[in-house]
């Protein structure tokens, strides 16, 4: 069914408007004219992106602003104020934004009778399915305010990474496009310009000098062609990318590489933990949140073995006999798995492992940023020292031949 957006009369004359669900346009107009309304505007809404990690695939609304309505959603449910009444005061206090809209029509799917889990799954910009899961729980189960108040925390906590990380590649990032933009701005006016003096004195130059000319020709002349060239690289990758194996020895490539491969490796276990814990706390059952969590995980390498392990369970499996058949899990997570299988703890375990794995991604970002910046200095004072030696070595030539 598709999601339509109305604007109208109802049959009091009041201005109204709203959301509903229907086959088509005819069926939707055919369902107000039942209500009593007169439509003046009715626009089908776009609910076909993909959504991300319990939020956002395209933002829709920052990670930032779902915390913090999913923080305050649940504080209002905890002190017994109905769904609608919390919705109501949330849409309040959003005086504009795309969050206000998004209220709006929630507060209309209440109203047509329809649960908040339901509602939200008309949201997929905004509400993943992990989200939506964890919802649909939490009402079945009547815990709705102690969800909210999980997923709120792992919203912050998420926030609060790449926050962490943003911050931290600031600086390495600005040194980067800096260089760049100087090591361009010499290849492309200053070497021309002075080894350009040489060029009449018929001199042999020395090989650097040469070899940094070629490169200062190429940027000013070939332009065109590594801009090709570019063009045709990511058209090769974008087309590589619709292969689902292409895309899993890609992510399995990326995290062998060293330094680089431990961070992002971490961070696939973290979230693992995470949101597998999450949900299964929140009620929902093993093999349902085993393959939410599998698309939850971006790297397509850990998401083959988690969809592995989803077959296996389907079959009577254990969780843990699945994952340590692979290299990509390492053994304290699969022994803390198999305790928390054995010992009915399951979720205490995954929490423990999601909480460990965070710390120590923490740690190993701190060491990789604090190793990246010497190293980006050093690597552009080398770039400059080189084109400073490639100018100087034919001066000294001629100083010789003068002499």
């Amino acid at each position: 069914m598709s999601t339509f957006q109305y604007n109208g009369f109802s049959s009091d004359g009041r201005e109204t408007k709203g959301v509903l669900e229907a086959d088509s346009l005819r069926a939707a107009r055919e369902e107000l004219r039942h209500r009593g309304v007169l439509p003046t505007t009715l626009t089908e809404q776009d609910t076909k992106a993909p959504a991300g990690i319990l939020g956002l695939g395209r933002k829709a609304v920052s990670v930032a602003s779902l915390a913090l309505f999913t923080r305050r959603l649940s504080t209002l449910t905890a002190a017994a104020v109905p769904i609608h009444e919390a919705l109501e005061a949330l849409h309040r206090q959003e005086k504009t934004g795309e969050l206000r809209s998004i209220l709006s029509r929630l507060r209309s799917r209440l109203a047509e009778g329809s649960p908040l889990a339901r509602a939200m799954s008309s949201e997929p910009k905004v509400f993943g399915e992990s989200y939506i899961a964890m919802v649909a729980a939490g009402e079945a189960g009547g815990a709705l305010d102690k969800v909210l108040q999980r997923l709120a925390d792992f919203l912050e906590r998420q926030e609060e990474m790449r926050r962490s990380v943003s911050t931290a590649l600031a600086y390495p990032g600005l040194m980067a496009v800096v260089g760049s933009g100087v090591m361009l701005f010499l290849l492309t006016f200053v070497v021309p310009k002075i080894t350009g003096i040489f060029a009449d004195t018929k001199a042999t130059l020395p090989f650097l000098t040469v070899a940094l000319l070629t490169v200062s020709n190429l940027v000013r002349s070939g332009w065109w062609l590594l801009l090709l060239l570019t063009v045709a690289a990511l058209l090769t990758y974008r087309r590589l990318s619709l292969k689902e194996s292409f895309l899993q020895r890609r992510d399995r490539f990326l995290v062998s590489l060293p330094l680089v491969g431990g961070l992002l490796q971490t961070l696939a276990l973290a979230r693992f933990s995470r949101v597998l814990g999450l949900l299964l706390g929140s009620g929902v059952p093993l093999l349902h949140s085993l393959e939410i969590t599998s698309e939850a995980v971006v790297n397509r390498a850990y998401r083959a073995v988690l969809h592995e392990a989803g077959r296996s369970l389907a079959e009577g499996g254990s969780l843990s006999a699945t994952l340590e058949r692979s290299e990509l899990f390492p053994p304290v997570l699969t022994h803390l798995i198999a305790v928390g299988e054995r010992s009915g703890a399951l979720v205490d375990s995954l929490e423990t492992a999601g909480s460990s794995f965070e710390r120590e991604f923490e740690a190993a970002t701190g060491r990789f940023m604090a190793l990246l910046e010497p190293l980006l200095v050093l690597a552009m004072g080398l770039m400059v020292g080189l084109v400073v030696i490639a100018v100087l070595l034919p001066i000294f030539q001629l100083n010789e031949l003068v002499k």
